[in-house]
Formats: structure tokens, sequence, C-alpha cells
């Protein structure tokens, strides 16, 4: 690295690439895979903890969803929005296969958008996944843009040996022994407009992908559907979706014709950028030598960049942006740039690919369950009573995250149970989110009973209180589930406002009133349904995140 890289940020982006290749790390882990001093190691860990970026548990370390947010700076650049992800996911359904867009990273080809379909036999990859072009449909469209060097730069890659430390997402095992000649394919590509990967991955698995271009007609992404043998031959495949992929590539091409971008040389939209988890400069002063100041500046940097429409951003743009001085920000985007993670034009600063690596891939399944889980965790920690979340399922809520106590006395319910909403406070919280409408019709279908002498079964009494429920944004349940069960619950929303879950605390009832208890709890779990609301933004931005 050069005298104007920024040691401590390479060092972060080291031991965040380490972390991001295991699912569970501790920190003599990072060192071994760094070779970096347990000292700086440290250092960069309890930073990264300190920006909401690493949850340790004991002595494990695990990424959290927060991470997302340097992954999205990159989506976001390259004008990836929700509605085409949900375009996507759409279209998965309408062919019943699963469908991804991909764009080219060097000579490699990286997933942005993936939408697969839930079976036996399903696509792995993950947004982020790296898979060499010769293996894949995609890169016989890529290669077709590559200059000289890059092809020089290819054949060296390939001569050098397989492929499989540089592209970690390929399965395990040899590679085919019979892989067409990846400049025959783009010269037939070039021909037909569409490119087949014929169990060029493993064997039974097959895609086809067609360009989605740009403006100046540079192919942006490669949208694709994915099947198996099982389902199609390799031309059968091509035959039965590529009128649609083709009409889907169309849309894509019109939406993105369409999309508001942000002038060169404009500063980012005040508010947009994702607020850092922390002041650098107010931390540094908490905790000393502790805290890497340099680290966290570099990490603003590149969530800065995802306001990088079009061409890029200019240095001063990026510095108005984080704060930083001119200088500062320079320093980091130059290491940015060495790394990989950026590139400049000699005047406008943009985000590449690359920067999905940190992270992204691993976070990018996280099931909404996986995301409360944490939180419920700590929640539990903090208050000393069991806490769970829940869906609605129905009529019933169904437990999907739960962390209890260990008490003599204590509720104890397991992942999966089902109660009847009505009778419950979690279960008014997620009826209370619902049209009037829809939650008339689940009531009716399935008619409160008493379950206890304190359930509440009055159709009129029951629909005051979830218009309560509505309005306070909590719900109470005494002892209407089962004697001497009390519980306060909050709702969960996604990023439009809707309520997608409840989390609750439930404890005995003891002798003590229902507002003594709802006060003593309800702060808690407002902060702790907020943290959960936090990550399941950031996850969601992109893709959908699975629920139950």
């Amino acid at each position: 690295m050069s005298e104007e890289s920024v040691r401590p940020l390479e060092r972060g982006l080291a031991v965040l690439r380490a972390l991001a290749a295991c699912d569970q790390v501790r920190a003599g882990d990072l060192v071994r895979a760094t070779g970096l001093a347990r000292s700086t190691v440290d250092r960069v860990v309890a930073t990264l903890v300190h920006l909401g970026y690493v949850r340790e548990r004991g002595q494990e370390l695990h990424l959290t969803p927060r991470l997302m947010e340097l992954g999205n700076a990159y989506l976001a650049a390259s004008g990836l929005t929700g509605e085409v992800a949900a375009r996507t996911a759409r279209l998965a359904d309408e062919l019943d296969e699963s469908v991804s867009l991909a764009v080219p990273d060097g000579d490699g080809v990286r997933f942005v958008t993936q939408a697969a379909r839930r079976r036996a036999m399903s696509v792995a990859f993950r947004i982020g996944d790296l898979l060499p072009p010769e293996r894949c449909a995609p890169g016989a469209l890529f290669a077709d843009a590559w200059d000289e060097e890059r092809w020089a730069a290819w054949r060296a890659r390939v001569a050098a040996g397989p492929a499989e430390s540089a592209f970690p997402a390929l399965p395990p095992g040899p590679a085919p022994a019979d892989i067409p000649d990846l400049a025959a394919r783009v010269t037939g590509s070039r021909e037909t407009g569409w490119a087949l990967d014929d169990q060029l991955i493993e064997p039974g698995l097959i895609a086809v992908a067609v360009p989605v271009r740009d403006s100046g007609g540079r192919t942006r992404y490669a949208l694709s559907a994915v099947s198996h043998t099982s389902r199609h031959t390799a031309q059968g495949l091509a035959e039965a979706m590529l009128p649609r992929l083709r009409a889907e590539a169309e849309q894509l091409e019109s939406l993105a014709a369409g999309a508001p971008e942000t002038p060169s040389g404009a500063a980012p939209t005040p508010g947009h950028v994702t607020a850092p988890a922390t002041d650098p400069a107010t931390a540094k002063a908490e905790l000393g030598s502790g805290f890497l100041q340099s680290l966290a500046r570099g990490l603003a940097v590149l969530r800065a960049l995802g306001e990088a429409r079009g061409d890029g951003l200019p240095l001063t743009a990026l510095a108005a942006a984080t704060g930083l001085s001119r200088a500062t920000a320079r320093r980091c985007l130059h290491t940015l740039e060495l790394a990989g993670y950026a590139a400049h034009d000699g005047r406008l600063y943009r985000p590449l690919p690359r920067i999905l690596e940190l992270g992204h891939a691993a976070l990018s399944r996280l099931t909404f369950a996986e995301i409360a889980e944490p939180h419920v965790r700590e929640l539990t920690e903090r208050v000393h009573q069991s806490t769970s979340v829940t869906v609605l399922d129905g009529a019933d809520i169904l437990y999907v995250a739960r962390a209890a106590t260990v008490r003599v006395m204590s509720v104890r319910i397991t992942l999966g149970t089902r109660f009847p909403a009505y009778a419950t406070a979690m279960g008014r919280v997620l009826l209370a989110g619902l049209p009037a409408q829809e939650r008339e019709r689940l009531l009716r279908e399935a008619p409160p009973r008493a379950l206890t002498p304190r359930t509440v079964t009055d159709p009129g009494e029951l629909a005051r209180i979830l218009e309560r429920a509505a309005a306070d944004g909590y719900a109470t349940a005494d002892q209407e589930l089962e004697e001497g069960l009390r519980s306060v619950a909050v709702p969960v929303r996604d990023a439009a406002g809707r309520v997608v879950a409840a989390l609750n605390i439930a404890r005995h009832a003891g002798t003590g009133p229902l507002a003594e208890t709802r006060d003593a709890l309800l702060p808690a779990l407002r902060d702790t349904a907020a943290a959960i609301e936090t990550d399941l933004h950031t996850a969601a931005r992109f893709q959908a995140v699975r629920l139950p």
C-alpha cells in the first residue's frame, strides 16, 4: 500500500473479509487469517463492535445486519432499487424458477439480487457471491465488453490453476472437464443476444441469461433464470424462458432510463445516507486507543459512496456528506480504491461491486427470526423475564424467536407454538395492525372463546381493545390466555410501516397492578423493537426478508 493509504482502514477491511468468510470466528482465528497482531485485531474488533457491525457472544464474533449498509451503498449507487428487486421476485414466481441479476466485477460475475424457489433442490448462491465468467451464463455477456488487457488477465488467471481459491462460492469438487471456450461463447451470445450455462457450475444446474443494457448500450446487468436438468434440458429452458426474460429486460432498461440520478458534482441528499452508529470523534474521546477513528471514518466514506449515482461524486461532495476534511476523505478514498472497493476517473468516485464481499453474502439470507433472535436474547438479559417474537398465522400467533429466563417459575413456550391471537398481547398487536375488514374476517372465522375467566370474548369490547392497541402502539393481556400469566407487547414494523411481527415480555402476574407491569416493561420493549426494525430495514432494503 502507498503512503497515502490509511493503515487502520486497510486492516479493518482485512478483518471484515476474514469475518465474512466464516460462520463463527474468534479473535485468534482472525489473527491467523489476516496475519495481523492480536492487539491490532482486538482494536479493529472493538471499533466494529462500537459501530454496530459486529456482535460479541462470549468469545465468538458475529456480523450484524447493520453491516449490510456497506453493500447497500454499492447497490444503491449501481441503480438497483427495491422495485427492481421486487420485480425479480415476481418474475421468479411467474416462471416458477430461480431468477437473479448479476453485474461484472473485474473478470468475475457477482450477484446483486436473487429470488430462489423453495425446493429441496434449489439455487444456493447469495447476493454478493462471485463466480468465474467461464462457468456461468452471465460471464459470456459481460466478457463481450473486455479489452485485450482484461482478456490477458483472465487467461493468466485460468492458466494459474483451479479457480476455487479466488471464487469460494464455487461448489466443491473438480470443474467439469468439457467447459466450452469462453471466447466462443462470447461470439455465440453476441449473435443470439443471450447466453447459456449447461452444467458449467455443477452437474444438473442450468441457466439462461439475457443482457440488461444502460443508455449507452453497455450490458449493465445480466438477468438469469436458473433451473435443473430434472425440470428442463438446457435448450428447453432457453426456449421456455427467453421470451419472458427479454420482455423483463426491456422493462428494467426503461426503469433505469427513467430513474432520477444525482447530478455529477452534487452532494448526497441530506438524510439519505445512513447515519453512522456512532460519531467517530465522540467514540475516540470515550474509548481512547481502543477505537480506530480512521477505520470509522473510512467506512463512513464508503457508505457515502451510495449516493454516487451516474458517473460518481467528487471529493468535495463526499467530504461534505461525511463531515471530514478534503484531505482525510481523499486518503480514505485512496485506500478504498487500492483495495478494489472504489473507482476514480480523475474527478469522480464511485463504489465497486467488490464491496459486497464485506459480509453482504453472509448476511443476505438471514430470516426475520435470525435478525430478531439476538435482540430478543439481549432483552431477556436486560429485564430478566422471558421474551418472544411472533407473527400472525391465520387467527393464531406463531412463535418465531424466543429467549427464556432460568427461574424456579418461568414461562415455558417453544418455537413453533401457536395460541389464539385474540387472547394474547402479541396477537392483539398483530390484529390491530391489520385493515379493519381483515381483522373482522379473522375473528368471525375463529370466534373467541373463554380460555380463562378473564378472557375477553365480547366482539364489541375486543374491537375497542384492538383500536386502543393500534392507537397506543402496545397491548396487554392479563391472565386471559392462562391463569397467572401477564404480558405486554409492542409491534415490529417494516420499512413501509406495516406491522409484521410482535415482541413481548411475559411474566407471572404477581400481586401488583397491570399498569405497574406495563410501565416497567414498555421502555425496554420499545427500545428492542426499534433495534429489530433498524436491522430489518437495512437487510430488506434490496431484497425480501423471509418470514416463517
